[in-house]
């Protein structure tokens, strides 16, 4: 079986501690007896204090991720870049299987100059997948394309795939992409996980007016 991409997270258990009360047989001390003064301390003026706070300073966010947009199932993802230069997005969206475990995810991008891609995708598959029987990669049940992995590191296998017009266009027309894989751990079995085409016309324009 595949793991999933993300690390479930553990709530942790918050422990009150008990209050207790004393019992106290004291005589209560007047009403009227003068209240303790507290005497000021050196420095410690509202003048020398503000003098002595810090206001920070700007902490530099180049290259920090952040979704600008969302378009149905598709979240438009950029990349902040230095000052002057537009920031880089792509379409993203993370795949979940039958239950609702994070599996991979895709990332989509337009090309300006792309030969025969018009389109470019970066989809990302848990480490324990059989890399000889490739990616598969369906729209709405039509006509199966078979893509190589390129490169494995710590988050998992990588896919780098292109897309030409006719199939951005079935991207843009279809309800739905199936994904499959093949689990190392069971090479006579397959994953197939669904991506959703909801948002995906919309999103895609956006990607390509950045």
């Amino acid at each position: 079986m595949l793991k999933t991409l993300s690390p479930v997270l553990v709530a942790a258990l918050l422990a009150s501690a008990p209050a207790f009360a004393q019992d106290t047989t004291e005589e209560t001390a007047p009403t009227d007896a003068p209240a303790t003064e507290m005497a000021p301390v050196e420095g410690t003026d509202g003048a020398q204090a503000a003098e002595d706070l810090s206001l920070g300073e700007p902490v530099d966010q180049v290259g920090q991720p952040y979704v600008r947009e969302e378009f149905g199932d598709w979240a438009l993802r950029c990349l902040r870049a230095p000052e002057g230069q537009d920031d880089p997005c792509q379409l993203y969206q993370l795949l979940m299987d039958e239950n609702d475990n994070a599996v991979a995810e895709i990332s989509m991008f337009p090309l300006e100059d792309g030969g025969d891609a018009a389109a470019g995708a970066t989809i990302v598959v848990p480490l324990e997948t059989l890399l000889t029987q490739q990616l598969t990669l369906t729209v709405d049940g039509g006509q199966a394309r078979r893509y190589p992995y390129t490169f494995c590191n710590p988050a998992g296998c990588v896919a780098r795939v292109g897309f030409t017009t006719e199939e951005v266009n079935l991207f843009k027309r279809g309800s739905a992409a199936t994904l499959r894989m093949v689990p190392a751990g069971a090479p006579d079995q397959e994953v197939n996980l669904n991506v959703s085409l909801n948002g995906f016309t919309a999103g895609f324009e956006s990607a390509d007016a950045q």
